[in-house]
Order: C-alpha cells, then sequence, then structure tokens
C-alpha cells in the first residue's frame, strides 16, 4: 500500500531533539584533539523515518552512538521523549551492520530473546507473529550459521521489533549485503515500518538507500561534520526511482555533499 509523508503519523511532536552538539576526541601521545562533530542541531519526530547521510568517517555513526546513550558528547545535549537524555534505554534498540544475533540460539529463540515477561504461549505469538513479518517462515529451529547474511539481518530486525520498542537505531545495517538482498531488504523494511509506525533513525551512506526509506535525510559535510541541509522526501511509498521527484531528491544530496551527481565527481 503506497502512503505520502504526514498520513498516519500520531503528530509531529519531535521525541528526539539534538541541541548544539559537539565532539571531540583526545588526541594520542600529545598529538592535537580531534574534532568530530560541530554544531550538530536535529530533530526526529514520532514515527518519522529519517536517514543521516555523509561522506565515509564524517561521524554519523559517532553521533547514532551519542543519541543511543552510548557516548557523551563534548558539548550539548540530546533530549529524547521531553527528558535529557541519560544513557542507553530498551525502549530504543540499536541495529547494527555487523549483525548481533546468538551463534549458539535458534531463529526462534533469538526473536524471543527480548521478551521477558508473560506465558510461554504469549511469547510463541509474538515470535510467530514476527518470523512472518520478516519472511522466515519454516526457519524458527534454524541457526544462524544456516542462514544467509540476509536473513540474518531479518532474525535481528525482528527480534528487535518483538521487543516492542518505541524506536529503531540502525547504523548501515545493510552495508555488508549484496546489491539485490540489500535491494531487497529496504522494500520489506519500509513494509514493516508501515505496518508497525515506529520511528527509525537509519545511518547510510548510500545516497540512494537514503531517499528510497526516508521521509528527510540528514546530510553530514566532511570531518569535522556539521549538518548542510536536511532534504525532505515527499514521495508515495513504494518509491518510483525513475520518478521526477526521486531523481531531484538524491541529486540534492549529492550536491550538498559537494559531489557531482551526474559524474560523480568532487565540485571544485
Amino acid at each position: 500500500m503506497s502512503e505520502t509523508v504526514g498520513e498516519s503519523r500520531e503528530s509531529d511532536r519531535p521525541v528526539v531533539l539534538v541541541r548544539d552538539l559537539w565532539m571531540t576526541y583526545a588526541g594520542r601521545r600529545g598529538s592535537e584533539a580531534v574534532n568530530v562533530l560541530e554544531q550538530i542541531d536535529m530533530e526526529v519526530r514520532k514515527g518519522e523515518f529519517v536517514c543521516i547521510v555523509g561522506p565515509s568517517g564524517c561521524g554519523k555513526t559517532t553521533l547514532l552512538n551519542i543519541i543511543g546513550g552510548f557516548l557523551k558528547p563534548t558539548r550539548g545535549e540530546v533530549v529524547v521523549d521531553g527528558e535529557p537524555l541519560q544513557g542507553p534505554d530498551p525502549r530504543r534498540i540499536f541495529i547494527f551492520q555487523e549483525g548481533g544475533v546468538f551463534p549458539w540460539l535458534t531463529v526462534g529463540d533469538n526473536i524471543g530473546f527480548g521478551i521477558l515477561r508473560g506465558r510461554k504461549a504469549d511469547r510463541d505469538r509474538v515470535v510467530d507473529r514476527y518470523v512472518e513479518m520478516v519472511g522466515l517462515n519454516g526457519f524458527e529451529r534454524a541457526y544462524p550459521r544456516e542462514l544467509s547474511g540476509g536473513m540474518r539481518q531479518r532474525v535481528e530486525l525482528a527480534r528487535a521489533l518483538a521487543a516492542n520498542p518505541e524506536a529503531l537505531y540502525m547504523d548501515e545495517p545493510f552495508g555488508a549485503l549484496d546489491y539485490i538482498t540489500r535491494f531487497k531488504m529496504r522494500s520489506d523494511l519500509v513494509r514493516i515500518w508501515q505496518a508497525e509506525q515506529k520511528t527509525i533513525l537509519f545511518v547510510t551512506h548510500d545516497i540512494d538507500e537514503a531517499v528510497q526509506l526516508a521521509d528527510r535525510v540528514i546530510v553530514m559535510g566532511r570531518r569535522p561534520a556539521t549538518i548542510r541541509t536536511v532534504v525532505d522526501v515527499p514521495l508515495p511509498r513504494p518509491r518510483d526511482f525513475q520518478s521526477a521527484g526521486y531523481l531531484a531528491a538524491r541529486d540534492q544530496i549529492f550536491s550538498a555533499m559537494g559531489i557531482n551527481p551526474t559524474t560523480g565527481s568532487e565540485f571544485s
């Protein structure tokens, strides 16, 4: 089912606010400090799908780790649900590129791992629901070593959703997958996000991936990174990759990063 941005949002209230955020790492053995992030201001609204893009090594993952509560910024603050962020919270779950499925557990047990309360029958119903949602029917008793990379990522996504978080923070989760698998995983993620209406903050270096997925794309520059622009993508889903709107959004992001969208060369 196609969807236009804003159709089913509960509200436009920000659930994540980043204010004047800076991050500096101390230099090694007397060398100069490394400035990674400078004056970052951004927000994420409830139920929104936001992508962060930027050059490799610019600080995208650092920013996501700060928002997730794993790192403390040098300066500035992160406010989540109206309260200053104190640290990681099970209501907001990370999904990493490397994958975090437990190799000693089956698919079903991995998915059910974060369900800590309730009767076994209720737990089994939740597991069955997300097995179905991510397309792993018939693999409930398989172990991760028996699965492809894409299937293991589906397990991790299902496990995160089964824990019923308010938000998912995803750090290049499809970066290690082949092109066809990555393409399919993006489509499936959009379908699942439309069904679950979770807030998603998604880091990627792939501009096409960002335009395919996001309501808004936050574009970062080279280190020390600032936010160069925020690109709205008010296109219906599923998205037509050849449409004028899609190509315009993609080209706007390339240009904001200082890259010629036609040749791939950097602007002088």
